[in-house]
């Protein structure tokens, strides 16, 4: 095996956007692999680069990338040893982009927890200004379906848009713009860029979901669920995030009004244990809850499942916005009003005001709904909605506040609001749902006082 260490540029291995690796030629077609599985939203990422570092112990930017994979959530691995591993490879010569990527990492993976933006995240967007075809930077720093990011919003968008003359026609770039068009409302753009990566990558997760939120905000809600279910059965199986693309084709049939094939859905490919950590929380609670303000669940909720299989701590400490909507999500949908109390307590004690003011108002609102207050939620509720954005994610998953509103307001007896909200709704988005809805409020037979 050829060492590790410096080579002349020209003999090096490349990765597929032509920057060099100081590594072997088997350890650089492992990785190569792997991040490209990565970008693809498919799994084996971390497996493929941790057999890079195996086969070559010194490679540096290999551990480093490991280690900022493990901080994002998408490789099982030891962080700490990850990069104490590639401060150790770093005494072989690197280059000037692999040593800034190692330095970017380094920092960005020792940030501790924060309320606020991580401090570290100007190092690692230098790095990718510097290194624009970086593409394993990228992935991180916006976020995606397989990371947080440390970018949101307006400066997300500008960094992808930045990069437009870097990546071409790309098809994983293309599905990075084509959500950022999404999240524009520009919906016909989105679609063109999302097919365009498509028809080059037909497994091109991010493009996939780009067009999953296409079609729902358009209320293509039956041709996005015969699509979906299409691509599910091709690819789903080797999809990093299979889980997140199930809970869209769940949402399309929520919102065709279809609560049996949405329950056959949630218990063979939803429910805990079979989905466990954040997925469970985000995916599984959220779309619980969702059917229960929506009237569209029989029985009794099998909250308790997705509490039990949420990443330890989040449910007291959620380490994001994010985290922390669908901590309290969870603990609604098992009606613990003690659990909202104490979450709510701990979010006060934050500085940032995405927790200390909005999320903790919200969980005020949803003991408020555990406890069928409907007024009260009802108007702790609404000057919530528009605050909202800031918590991340997208806004199909924030839209169960929205629904909660709703839940409230028709619970309590307020069908002029309700039914003011849905033909709004309507208006923007058709869907079945919304439409027997209202229906039931105008013909006053939506149900009101404690709930099911």
């Amino acid at each position: 095996m050829q060492p590790s260490g410096a080579r002349a540029a020209d003999r090096r291995p490349r990765d597929p956007y032509g920057l060099p690796l100081t590594t072997t030629p088997e350890a650089a077609d492992a990785y190569n692999q792997g991040l490209l599985l990565f970008l693809g939203v498919r799994s084996g990422a971390g497996d493929l680069i941790r057999k890079a570092v195996e086969t070559d112990p010194g490679f540096a930017l290999g551990h480093a990338a490991l280690a900022l994979l493990g901080h994002a959530g998408a490789a099982e691995t030891d962080v700490p040893g990850a990069l104490r591993a590639a401060r150790g490879a770093a005494r072989c010569s690197l280059d000037e982009r692999e040593r800034s990527f190692l330095n970017a990492v380094a920092e960005q993976v020792s940030e501790p927890a924060g309320d606020g933006p991580p401090a570290t995240a100007p190092r690692l967007l230098r790095h990718i200004r510097d290194f624009p075809r970086d593409a394993l930077s990228v992935n991180v720093a916006v976020p995606t379906i397989s990371s947080n990011g440390i970018t949101q919003g307006t400066q997300a968008w500008a960094l992808i848009e930045f990069l437009r003359p870097v990546y071409g026609e790309d098809p994983w770039y293309l599905g990075q713009l084509a959500f950022v068009r999404q999240e524009q409302n520009r919906w016909r753009e989105a679609e063109t860029l999302a097919s365009r990566a498509l028809e080059a990558d037909p497994a091109a997760g991010h493009a996939v979901h780009a067009r999953a939120h296409v079609l729902y905000e358009t209320g293509e809600h039956q041709a996005g669920l015969d699509w979906l279910g299409t691509w599910l059965r091709r690819h789903g199986p080797d999809a990093f995030q299979t889980a997140h693309f199930t809970w869209h084709a769940a949402l399309y049939e929520l919102m065709l009004d279809d609560p049996r094939a949405l329950r056959h859905r949630y218990d063979t490919q939803l429910a805990p244990p079979l989905i466990t950590g954040s997925r469970a929380l985000v995916d599984s609670g959220s779309l619980l809850w969702r059917c229960h303000v929506t009237d569209r669940w029989e029985g009794a909720l099998p909250g308790a499942a997705v509490v039990d299989a949420a990443p330890e701590g989040w449910l007291e400490a959620p380490p994001t916005a994010f985290a922390g909507l669908h901590a309290a999500l969870a603990l609604a949908a098992t009606g613990d009003g003690d659990g909202l109390r104490r979450l709510r307590h701990g979010l006060l004690g934050r500085t940032d005001p995405d927790f200390h003011l909005t999320l903790a108002e919200l969980c005020h609102a949803l003991s408020a709904v555990v406890d069928h207050r409907w007024d009260l939620a009802a108007q702790l509720l609404r000057p919530l909605l528009p605050r909202l954005g800031s918590l991340g994610g997208s806004a199909a998953q924030r839209e169960v506040v929205e629904e909660t509103f709703l839940h409230a307001l028709v619970r309590a007896g307020r069908n002029d609001e309700a039914a003011q909200l849905l033909s709004a709704r309507l208006d923007r988005r058709p869907a079945p749902l919304d439409s027997h809805r209202l229906d039931a409020v105008n013909a006053d037979r939506y149900p009101t006082g404690s709930a099911r």
